[in-house]
């Protein structure tokens, strides 16, 4: 897109940071791509998931393939969907036009960007600030008794100031923009490696070595085990739902679609070599070790002998943490709503909208019942899904690789659909969320509300082609026809 069109779209309100990236900006390599996600693997929620995956009566194969087999489908869905933001350096706002039109677009971005995005993000910002708690404490033991009985909406004054210090460092990322972000993702990596690889180490020795926690004796699974073992790779594709649906917000940035393709896929599926190991070993290995696993990692690192061991990893801990929020919420939620709002908002005022009502939604009073996120991240991911699916059809079977740049930021055309909308999209994840989320509510469904990811998006793709191919096609019979005509 040239410079007169780009100067053309912000006269017509739209705000540079909804327009196709610039030859000039798009320089996330290889190395950018495979680090980016490390936070979004590395974080506490994700080692209590594994906890509960055993505690289903999973042996540590049955485990370890889950998990080898989710970062498989993670790596192969962030690649393919992050294919046209990576060719039209187009973000998710935008991409998200081609399958549900200009004003349908709204509905799965207040999804994903909106809805979903703050409040994980107020979710993951309180995880966080507990765990800087814990870093402060060991610095400052007095820390943690400061303000005695003062509470604020069940928040004490220490977890106050934690959690109002922890939001300011996510803010902080958001300003310092996407180049800051990819850097911060570099300097991570390693220390991803030590410290996770560290806690592996520690746990194998607990555990008297390998032999051990390979040998673990589980429970047995009941009932149906490839409906269980299904479950158990969408417990860990759950999580991965939201990121998924926008990650052309962040392959928008790359040198080539190359970088993002090998980038994405070495790099998920080697840190969750590591998760896997670290994880399994961390659980098993203080089973046996203690007669009780410990599912929680912070459990874990208070268990370290040296403040500076405990002191390095808690410090990981909230920098994956961070990672993941500013990536997986902060960003998709700043980009959407200056898509809808582009004439008041652009990237960073809009994700500092977001990270303001992530404040307002008080999400430790949210996380006071221990079950809410989970039921909270398995609605949204059978909402995704479906999400997820409708793009993957539109572009690779419908659009076949191919968008038109012009008329996605036109009212009119062929993105325009009925009046804005695409009808067959809108009805497409409806069905197909219902078909994912109603053994939630009706028994005889269970098995599907289990996996719920994959019903979601496999419904979603097979009945959006079926629905919207014999319309895509009639052009092509018709050019045809013409042609016939003239032979």
């Amino acid at each position: 897109m040239d410079q007169i069109k780009r100067d053309q779209l912000k006269e017509a309100g739209f705000s540079e940071d909804v327009l196709p990236t610039k030859p000039a900006d798009r320089n996330w390599n290889f190395g950018n791509f495979a680090t980016v996600w490390m936070g979004a693997v590395h974080n506490i929620p994700n080692y209590i998931a594994i906890g509960g995956l055993f505690a289903l009566g999973m042996s540590v194969g049955q485990v370890f393939a889950a998990i080898m087999c989710a970062s498989v489908i993670i790596a192969a869905m962030m690649v393919l969907n992050g294919h046209a933001g990576s060719k039209y350096g187009l973000p998710f706002a935008m991409l998200l036009r081609a399958s549900f039109g200009h004003k349908g677009a709204m509905i799965p971005g207040v999804i994903r960007g909106v809805i979903a995005a703050i409040m994980w993000f107020g979710f993951q910002t309180y995880a966080g600030s507990q765990a800087f708690s814990i870093l402060i404490g060991k610095l400052w033991p007095s820390y943690l008794t400061l303000g005695g009985e003062w509470d604020f909406f069940g928040l004490t004054l220490p977890a106050m100031i934690s959690f109002l210090l922890f939001w300011l460092f996510n803010v902080g990322l958001i300003f310092g923009g996407m180049k800051v972000l990819g850097k911060f993702t570099n300097i991570l990596s390693p220390l991803v490696y030590i410290v996770f690889g560290g806690m592996a180490i520690w746990a194998i020795n607990l555990a008297g070595g390998i032999e051990p926690i390979l040998n673990y004796s589980a429970d047995g699974i009941d009932g149906n085990k490839l409906i269980v073992f299904l479950g158990a790779v969408v417990a860990v594709l759950a999580a991965w739902s939201a990121p998924m649906v926008n990650v052309s917000d962040f392959t928008m940035l790359a040198r080539k679609p190359k970088d993002q393709m090998l980038g994405q896929t070495i790099g998920l599926i080697v840190t969750y070599v590591l998760f896997a190991v670290a994880s399994i070993a961390i659980i098993v290995g203080s089973e046996i070790a203690f007669g009780t696993p410990i599912w929680n990692v912070l459990d874990v690192v208070a268990r370290f002998d040296g403040t500076f061991a405990i002191g390095i990893s808690v410090l990981t801990l909230c920098l994956t943490t961070l990672s993941v929020n500013v990536t997986g919420n902060i960003v998709p939620a700043g980009y959407q709503l200056a898509a809808l709002f582009p004439k008041k908002l652009n990237f960073k005022t809009g994700a500092t909208v977001a990270a303001v009502i992530g404040i307002l939604i008080m999400p430790w009073k949210l996380m006071e019942n221990s079950t809410s996120i989970f039921t909270f991240l398995n609605i949204v991911s059978g909402l995704l899904g479906p999400i997820t699916g409708v793009m993957l059809a539109q572009y690779f079977v419908i659009d076949r690789t191919h968008i038109d740049l012009e008329e996605l930021y036109s009212s009119g055309g062929k993105y325009s659909y009925q009046n804005g909308f695409n009808v067959n999209a809108i009805v497409t994840i409806i069905v197909a969320g219902v078909l994912g989320l109603i053994g939630n509510f009706v028994p005889f469904f269970e098995p599907l509300y289990e996996i719920s990811w994959i019903v979601g998006i496999a419904s979603a793709f097979i009945l959006y082609t079926l629905l919207e191919f014999p319309k895509a096609s009639r052009p092509q019979l018709d050019r045809a026809k013409t042609a016939a005509g003239h032979k």
